[in-house]
């Protein structure tokens, strides 16, 4: 689809970005709100970027970094404003992201339910922190001491592809 373009384009941005966040009931990263409208060709990257931007500052959106991922999600201010404005988004768009989100669910599911994430105790070691969740019900909560940052690094890169047989082996052994 054409960049739309008049002067309340910014406004129909923030409206996308709300209305996408609204359609789901998880956090979906910015990767993959940033991938759906510059695929779309709605706006450009750096456009996009102030627009979510200002949602933050205007606290109609939360976003939180976990290691190299920010998940974001709409806020009870951010579906007000929706509310009082989706009419100012044509059909035509809500059903470019319901079709987008009906045939990418899982997969942006998925991608979201599975977060690790290190640092450094203070006793030294690094302590990987590897969670896997079903919508909100936590699965899988685990720490794992290590003595260097590059195991904690592969431990969390590991555990994106690796939870599903890893939750696996722990429930057939412990059950």
């Amino acid at each position: 689809m054409a960049t739309i373009m008049n002067q309340d384009a910014i406004t129909v941005y923030k409206l996308i970005v709300l209305y996408m966040l609204n359609r789901v009931n998880f956090k979906l990263t910015k990767t993959q709100v940033d991938d759906f409208i510059l695929e779309k060709e709605y706006t450009n990257y750096l456009t996009l970027q102030q627009v979510i931007a200002e949602l933050i500052d205007t606290s109609l959106i939360i976003a939180k970094t976990i290691r190299n991922r920010t998940l974001l999600s709409i806020t009870d201010e951010g579906k007000n404003t929706l509310s009082f404005f989706k009419n100012r988004l044509s059909d035509a768009i809500k059903d470019d992201i319901d079709a987008y989100l009906r045939e990418n669910s899982l997969e942006l599911r998925n991608e979201v339910s599975v977060l690790s994430d290190y640092y450094k105790s203070t006793s030294g070691e690094y302590e990987a922190h590897l969670v896997a969740k079903d919508k909100e019900l936590v699965l899988v909560d685990l720490k794992l001491s290590v003595p260097i940052e590059e195991m904690a690094v592969s431990i969390c890169e590991n555990w994106t592809t690796k939870n599903q047989l890893i939750y696996k082996y722990l429930t057939e052994e412990l059950f």
